[in-house]
């Protein structure tokens, strides 16, 4: 999911107490204020968790809400983690994916109240469906917060920032418990002509290197470990200066950009496909087809984070119509190969436009495809998203964001027992010749951009 709601920033309702005319009042203020329990981010998602299970138990096996037309039998698919926000004394906020029968997720907004242990939920709203919002949040001159339908919002609360961006990208990850010898391979971002990367820092429980992967030219840190270095911490910190991305013209090859990956075939059904989309515009040049399948894309995928999804297999997303950006950009780069127009896959992040400051929701990624002598990027899944910047995403990529890798199927030396990494977005991790997983989070501060900007 590449948008979430802007939470992080409620913990400003908070803040804005009166201030007291007092020495006493004050006094008392700071007493009353010690005797309230601390909370943490786990206490909410214990908290939205119980009362999510309570409801489930009293419905028969689901969470059961309405809407106008339709009454939503859900189970919980997860807890938005990052975005978990204590709002004030007694005051909580917790956003969550809950699919309902029918195959559709929701992503629902709670808001709680009440000490860790001991919390209800005293407002529930539908805040996404599949991905699309019903609405978005906009801040008041007051520090508070509010709800605006999204055909009132601008691109900066749809998740653009135009022109650049600047910010401190900090790539964090814990590792699991250690029982033999093990290797780790870590995207690390590179400067090219959209983004300017200075490496601040880089904490490591181990000696590393860095490898440089053929093909495509990414960076990747590598890290041999042993069981000493479990549950310890990795964390890489980026001052990064993007600019937003239009089409541009590049000194390479585009026609190797027509070869099938392993996830992302080319020819019989795609070429099939992509030949009936396109029809009458296959005269009218390769921007026209290409927009036509973007289009196709937008209309017929949904943006749903179930099933077997996030792989980028093109096949499953051609027969599911499902899944996150992965999909969305691998159907769309065999669809497009197969009609001849070369075309190319990155991860990275995506930067909130909305706040300054806080915790990312995960990877994302896009394409990019080549037409009259220029890479046009494109990114299909946020367009599905918010269709009322189709336009935009067709051209264009926004400031905020920082791009990890490009490519698929990374040959590295020395390299996973596994064989060729599909994409690099998280770490590939091995314990012995068994595959492993890091806890991984992305977090980001503009403030803090400002003050150790990129020359």
């Amino acid at each position: 999911m590449k948008y979430t709601s802007l939470v992080f920033a409620f913990m400003l309702i908070a803040m804005m107490g009166c201030k007291t005319d007092t020495k006493q009042a004050s006094k008392e203020q700071a007493l009353a204020v010690t005797d309230i329990p601390k909370v943490v981010t786990a206490d909410i998602e214990a908290g939205i968790k119980a009362n999510i299970a309570k409801k489930v138990e009293e419905g028969g096996g689901y969470f059961n809400m309405s809407t106008e037309d339709k009454e939503l039998r859900l189970q919980l698919v997860r807890v938005h983690t990052e975005y978990l926000s204590n709002l004030g004394p007694q005051r909580h906020f917790a956003c969550v994916d809950l699919a309902d029968v029918s195959g559709d997720v929701y992503d629902v907004d709670f808001f709680l109240e009440g000490d860790p242990g001991s919390m209800t939920v005293t407002e529930t709203t539908l805040h996404k469906l599949n991905g699309k919002p019903f609405y978005t949040w906009k801040q008041r001159k007051d520090k508070t917060w509010y709800r605006m339908p999204v055909q009132n919002a601008s691109k900066g609360l749809l998740g653009v920032k135009e022109g650049e961006d600047q910010f401190v990208f900090n790539y964090e990850l814990t590792l699991p418990e250690i029982t033999e010898t093990a290797r780790i391979w870590i995207p690390v971002p590179q400067t090219d002509r959209f983004q300017t990367i200075e490496i601040l820092s880089i904490e490591a429980p181990a000696a590393y290197q860095m490898l440089k992967e053929k093909e495509y030219g990414n960076a990747i840190l590598y890290m041999e470990l042993s069981p000493e270095q479990s549950e310890q911490s990795v964390k890489l910190t980026y001052g990064t200066v993007r600019q937003e991305k239009q089409p541009y013209e590049e000194d390479s090859e585009p026609k190797r950009y027509l070869n099938a990956n392993l996830l992302m075939p080319i020819g019989d059904r795609f070429e099939i496909l992509a030949d009936s989309i396109i029809g009458d515009k296959r005269k009218e040049g390769s921007i026209m087809q290409a927009r036509a399948l973007y289009d196709y894309i937008i209309d017929n995928m949904k943006y749903i984070k179930a099933g077997t999804y996030g792989t980028g297999d093109a096949v499953y997303a051609c027969d599911a119509l499902t899944g996150n950006c992965t999909e969305f950009h691998s159907l769309f780069i065999s669809l497009a190969r197969s009609a001849g127009i070369p075309s190319r896959f990155a991860v990275g992040a995506a930067i909130p436009s909305d706040r300054d400051e806080g915790g990312i929701d995960g990877y994302h990624c896009w394409a990019e495809f080549y037409a009259e002598g220029k890479w046009w990027p494109v990114d299909i899944s946020e367009a599905n998203k918010y269709t009322a910047l189709a336009t935009y995403y067709f051209g264009r990529h926004p400031a905020n964001r920082i791009e990890f890798t490009q490519g698929r199927d990374l040959m590295l030396d020395p390299g996973p027992s596994g064989g060729p990494i599909n994409f690099l977005a998280y770490p590939v991790m091995e314990i012995g010749d068994r595959p492993a997983f890091p806890k991984t989070t992305f977090s980001f501060s503009r403030k803090a951009a400002e003050d150790t900007a990129v020359n």
